[in-house]
This record gives C-alpha cells, sequence and structure tokens, in this order.
C-alpha cells in the first residue's frame, strides 16, 4: 500500500475527504519527525514507538574504488510494532 491508497482506505472508513486525510496524515508526519529531532519518543499505543538511534562512525570502503573512507556517526529513526499490532499480523504469511 502507498500514500495514496493509505489516504484514500482511510477516507472511505472514516467518511472524511481525500483532501483532508492527506492534511492530516502530513501533519502526523511533521509531528513525528518535529519530536524525533528534539530528541524525544513518540508512542502510539497498541501499534508502536518511534525514536532516534545513532549507528556509530565507522570505516567504509567505495564499491567503485575500493578505497577505504571514514564515514560520521548518524542518528537513524527506529521503530518497534506494539503488542498488539504484533499480534495481529503474526499469523500473516508473505
Amino acid at each position: 500500500m502507498n500514500k495514496s491508497e493509505l489516504i484514500e482506505a482511510i477516507s472511505e472508513e472514516t467518511m472524511y475527504s481525500k483532501k483532508d486525510v492527506a492534511r492530516i496524515l502530513a501533519t502526523l508526519t511533521r509531528i513525528v519527525e518535529r519530536t524525533l529531532q528534539k530528541g524525544d519518543k513518540v508512542s502510539i499505543t497498541g501499534f508502536g514507538s518511534y525514536w532516534l538511534s545513532t549507528r556509530p562512525a565507522r570505516v567504509g570502503i567505495n564499491p567503485a574504488t575500493k578505497e577505504r573512507i571514514n564515514l560520521p556517526a548518524v542518528s537513524v529513526p527506529r521503530f518497534k510494532a506494539g503488542k498488539h499490532f504484533r499480534e495481529s499480523v503474526k499469523t500473516v504469511r508473505a
């Protein structure tokens, strides 16, 4: 499911217009991003949690030149599914 399909599905279930749902989804995304940028965690009970994790600096290899390069430490967003969410998709097979 992509973003437009998600907007359409939410619109059908809630009877909100696609425009309103798109605006709410964009707002949710911005709020999660802002909260993580401040270093805080976002928890949605029953669904999951978002937080920032720091990957330490390391030495990498440029695949084109095989040259060793120093890669800086970076912050990456992480997600852990909540118990209810994990249980609801546990038996689904790919």
